[in-house]
Order: C-alpha cells, then sequence, then structure tokens
C-alpha cells in the first residue's frame, strides 16, 4: 500500500467514524435551504427562543478536606442580594442574576459570550453534612459555600440468626 492510499484509508475511517454520530435522514448542510417566509425572508430559527427561556447553570468546583465539604462557584459581578442559597435533604441550590449593567446605548454586538442574566444551579451533595452552621461567603467574585462534614460511622457487624 503506498503512503499517499494509506492516508486516505486513514481519512475514509475518519469519515465514517464521524457519520456514525450524524442521523442518517439528516441532509447535508449543503443541502439545507434556510427557512423563509412567503415574502422569501430568512425566518429565525424556533431553537433560538428556547434558549431565552432557560436560566444558565452556575460552574462549580466541589471538593473534600478532612473535616469539610466545600463548594467553590465563580459569580463575578453578582452582588450578594442577588444570590439565593438553600439547602434540603444533602440538596443544594443556588440561584441569582448576572446584570449586565447599563448597556441601553449598544447599537451592533461584535462579539457576545458573557452569560448575562438568572442562573440556576442544584447539587446533590456527595457526602452527608450538617445542615446547621454552613458558612457561605462571596469575596472578589467567588461564592464558597463551607460545610462541616458529618463522621462516618465505621460499619457495624450484624449476626445473623
Amino acid at each position: 500500500m503506498t503512503r499517499g492510499q494509506k492516508q486516505k484509508d486513514e481519512l475514509l475511517l475518519d469519515d465514517e467514524l464521524a457519520a456514525a454520530f450524524l442521523n442518517d435522514d439528516t441532509p447535508a448542510m449543503d443541502d439545507q435551504a434556510a427557512p423563509s417566509s412567503d415574502a422569501g425572508t430568512p425566518v429565525q430559527a424556533d431553537w433560538e427562543d428556547e434558549d431565552e427561556a432557560l436560566p444558565g447553570q452556575l460552574a462549580v468546583d466541589v471538593y473534600e478536606t478532612k473535616d469539610k465539604l466545600i463548594i467553590k462557584a465563580r459569580t463575578a459581578g453578582v452582588d450578594k442580594k442577588d444570590l439565593d442559597v438553600s439547602i434540603a435533604d444533602g440538596v443544594l441550590t443556588v440561584n441569582g442574576t448576572m446584570l449586565a449593567g447599563d448597556e441601553a446605548n449598544a447599537e451592533n454586538y461584535h462579539i457576545q459570550e458573557c452569560y448575562w442574566g438568572e442562573f440556576s444551579r442544584t447539587i446533590t451533595l456527595p457526602v452527608q453534612v450538617k445542615e446547621e452552621g454552613i458558612e457561605a461567603m462571596l469575596k472578589d467574585g467567588v461564592l464558597t459555600i463551607s460545610f462541616e462534614k458529618l463522621k462516618q460511622e465505621t460499619a457495624k457487624k450484624i449476626e445473623i440468626l
């Protein structure tokens, strides 16, 4: 087999692998025409409207120390009065709103990558914690929530009768 044939075969394998993840019923992008109204002007896709209704999801780090469970979330630009943190049955919920500020004069965005608006995150805690004495602190744009872990009892031997 020549070197050129080997590269061509490898490319075919890559194409076959990519095709395995595509739905055969979906036409190729080149074959799709943009949806249009009766007047011939493009119509916005429905999925864009759906995204606006969903809250953003807060990225978190969850880790343990010897005595504590720590959760950190980057919440830069969020005022603590715009945060709601609650716990029930070992499930932590953080809700809030990131305000974009005053951009009323903006006529045309060239790049818009920052998420602005409501966000929410629900986390099932990986270990049992005391639900009293939880510390939550917002400092330098990082929300840190620290829980005291409950001591795990060692396994107790059960006698079989």
